[in-house]
Formats: structure tokens, C-alpha cells, sequence
């Protein structure tokens, strides 16, 4: 498996994993405008040649960044992809001097695993919803809030 900073030829196949998770209700969509305007935000695991797995890591102050946007194509679960996309993401926010990196999922075991814990949502800065004004959970939301210090 190879880990490494996405191309704009992956555009799409980002695409297709996002939305793959996103009409599952799993992870907020990203249009294909958006992935191209943030695509020095993505990593991408690539076996075979063929990306099986990608995520981003958005930097939203000087100490703070989130992983979010990460989704493994089915045939690679249980292949180690995702922990080697998320180690790489808090990889890259070391090497940026970052502090912290959280995420907002519904997958809060396997975020353990790779060194998060949970923290109240209301603890995280204000500039972390930015994404909710869109989301059609906004009232009701369901994802847990996580936090790794680097």
C-alpha cells in the first residue's frame, strides 16, 4: 500500500468514495468543485495502482486541524488503510507544527484505536462548524467529537 498527497487525476475516484459513504448518510458530500478546490487538503492509499482509500487534513487555526473525508473502498476494510491514511494525516499536522487534530465521526472505536479521544463538542472552537451550516443533521446531530494532541 502507498500513502501519498493526492493528484488531480484522483478527483474523481475521491469522489466516488466520498459520495459511496455520503448517500449512506456516513459523511457529509463533497462536490466534485469542492474536492478540486481542496485537493492539497487529500491523502490518498493507493494498492495496485487503484486508490482504495483517501481523507483530508484542514487546517483551521494554528494549533488546530481535522481529519475529515475519510473513506475506504469495501474490498480494502480490515487491510489497515484507513489507520495509514489517519497516522498519515497526524503525520503531516506534526510536520506543520501543529497541536491538535480532532475529527467528528460516527465511528468512535476506530479513532480510538489510532490514538483519539472524545471531547465535548461544545469544547472545540466555533470555526470547526463551519461545515455543519450545510448538513441536514445540523439540529440533531449524531457524530462524536474526538481529539488527538500531537
Amino acid at each position: 500500500m502507498k500513502i501519498r498527497e493526492a493528484h488531480i487525476q484522483d478527483v474523481k475516484r475521491i469522489h466516488e468514495l466520498i459520495s459511496c459513504y455520503a448517500e449512506l448518510d456516513r459523511m457529509l458530500f463533497r462536490s466534485m468543485t469542492a474536492i478540486y478546490e481542496n485537493l492539497q487538503t487529500f491523502i490518498v492509499a493507493e494498492i495496485d495502482g487503484v486508490i482504495v482509500g483517501c481523507c483530508a487534513l484542514k487546517i483551521l487555526w494554528e494549533d488546530l486541524a481535522e481529519i475529515k473525508s475519510l473513506a475506504v473502498d469495501q474490498s480494502s476494510f480490515g487491510r489497515g488503510v484507513g489507520k495509514a491514511l489517519v497516522l498519515a494525516g497526524l503525520e503531516k499536522a506534526r510536520q506543520l507544527g501543529l497541536q491538535k487534530v480532532f475529527i467528528l465521526t460516527l465511528e468512535a472505536g476506530f479513532f480510538e484505536k489510532v490514538g483519539f479521544q472524545e471531547v465535548q463538542k461544545d469544547a472545540l472552537p466555533m470555526k470547526v462548524w463551519s461545515d455543519c451550516a450545510a448538513c441536514p443533521k445540523q439540529d440533531h446531530c449524531d457524530e462524536i467529537a474526538m481529539e488527538c494532541l500531537l
